[in-house]
């Protein structure tokens, strides 16, 4: 897939050693309509997340230390003690405009199973009485959506996924809890996510994965990056639990 992105406005300080930049569409190079300023597509961003550490990396050697990007964001991170800020913005500024030509071909689609018992779905009833709905059709319409990861933050490994059935769109709970469980699966405004470990959260929890999403000592420590695909497939009780799946309490 092909797509054009540039930079979108100034680049802004992250601290001493970060630049953030605000990414935004284009057209091609060459095309002959002007820019349309919306947001680039996640395989987009990160496509021009590859070029810009090619030229930044041979700029800065390892004075970067890192790119983290999201839906429209680039933060790049940068040692202050080799790298002048004042230089790594300018790299950044040439690197993003003209606007940049990308190619991504490495986005994949990663299905991941679900248990949706009421074990483990704590607000999927909920859920269902403000759709108007069975617990069934919630399941339904959320297992079968393709959804894409357009940011990776909050904690490691948490996945933004957009592509949420607007059916089940739901604000955050009024009250968060103070422990949701690795693996709860949960929707959240427009969005849904797989909590990668216990943490407090404030989503609505519909069913729970026993895959392990994020692990440090594995290459890569993630199923999933920005740009790709994922899909829900349900699985019952017993598959959940021979897959690792543990029936666990939240508060």
């Amino acid at each position: 897939m092909t797509a054009a992105v540039q930079l979108a406005g100034p680049i802004r300080a992250a601290g001493d050693g970060g630049l953030i930049a605000e990414l935004v569409a284009a057209p091609n190079p060459g095309a002959a309509q002007p820019a349309i300023h919306r947001d680039p597509t996640p395989a987009a961003v990160r496509a021009a997340t590859h070029a810009v550490a090619d030229e930044l990396t041979a700029a800065l050697g390892r004075g970067l230390i890192d790119l983290v990007p999201s839906s429209n964001r680039l933060l790049v991170l940068f040692d202050p003690g080799s790298a002048a800020p004042a230089t790594v913005r300018r790299l950044l500024r040439e690197a993003l405009a003209p606007p940049l030509a990308c190619i991504d071909d490495t986005a994949q689609t990663v299905t991941l199973p679900v248990y949706y018992g009421p074990e483990v779905a704590w607000d999927l009833s909920a859920v269902a009485a403000a759709a108007g709905v069975t617990r069934e059709t919630v399941i339904d319409w959320h297992s079968q959506a393709d959804y894409t990861v357009r940011a990776i933050g909050f904690a490691p490994g948490f996945a933004y996924l957009g592509g949420l059935d607007s059916r089940l769109a739901r604000p955050r709970r009024a009250t968060p809890r103070v422990r949701v469980p690795a693996g709860a699966v949960a929707i959240a405004e427009h969005q849904t996510a797989i909590y990668p470990a216990e943490s407090p959260g404030g989503w609505h929890v519909l069913g729970r994965c026993p895959v392990v999403l994020f692990d440090p000592e594995r290459k890569p420590p993630l199923p999933y990056a920005l740009g790709d695909k994922v899909r829900f497939e349900p699985i019952d009780r017993d598959r959940f639990l021979a897959l690792g799946g543990q029936i666990g309490t939240g508060a």
